[in-house]
């Protein structure tokens, strides 16, 4: 219990600098202040200590000039609130795996961001470049294709978007966290022509396998 109430300290202690900085916007200045009287109202509750109850902005309600219904449905609001808190660290100490690390509650998703700098491959035609996520372990996709169109002369297709080349695969859960390797693949497409050798006649807009890339493990 020490230690929880240290760590809940700790986090007073930084978030009360942050206030007297007075380089918060509004907004998160009201954030904050609610963040932070969260924090002792669950840290009195694990010590048995009162509940002190608030209105939803954090200030302290005055029991002179608030109805005791009032009061009563604050204090009870307050409470639910606090049990629910406590219900989740323990939920959250109880699903430590074997490793002693935190399974990431699956009710969350995450995201990875992708920022495509630049492509060299001596192609001579247009390509396409398709990045997904995969797992090794299963052999299989887990994601949609970003796609990326290259032309010839090295060089986005659609040239507004030189620099500007990025993606973010959304929607990770927590299983996909946990899963023993991830990693990125890059499938590059040629599209051009091929010379059909009996009648020396050309197709055009063909799409052949070229390569593939495997970034690291995730």
């Amino acid at each position: 219990q020490f230690r929880h109430v240290q760590q809940l300290t700790y986090s007073l202690i930084e978030w009360r600098s942050q206030i007297l900085s007075g380089t918060l916007p509004k907004d998160e200045l009201a954030e904050l202040k609610k963040k932070v009287t969260a924090k002792i109202d669950y840290g009195n509750r694990i010590l048995g200590l009162d509940l002190v109850v608030r209105d939803d902005n954090g200030n302290i309600l005055d029991p002179d000039e608030t109805s005791t219904i009032s009061l009563f449905k604050a204090h009870e609001t307050a409470s639910k609130r606090i049990d629910e808190r406590i219900q989740e660290e323990k939920s959250l100490q109880q699903s430590l795996d074997l490793r002693g690390q935190p399974i990431f509650n699956s009710t969350h998703t995450y995201s990875l961001y992708v920022n495509f700098k630049n492509f060299v491959c001596n192609i001579g035609e247009d390509a396409e470049l398709l990045m997904s996520l995969y797992d090794p372990d299963l052999s299989k996709f887990i994601s949609e294709n970003y796609l990326v169109r290259w032309g010839s002369n090295g060089m986005p297709k659609e040239i507004e978007k030189l620099n500007n080349l990025q993606a973010v695969f959304t929607d990770l859960s927590s299983s996909d966290l946990i899963r023993p390797r991830i990693s990125l693949v890059c499938q590059i497409v040629r599209v051009g022509h091929m010379e059909l050798k009996d009648g020396k006649k050309h197709t055009w807009g063909l799409r052949r396998p070229f390569g593939v890339a495997g970034g690291h493990h995730l």
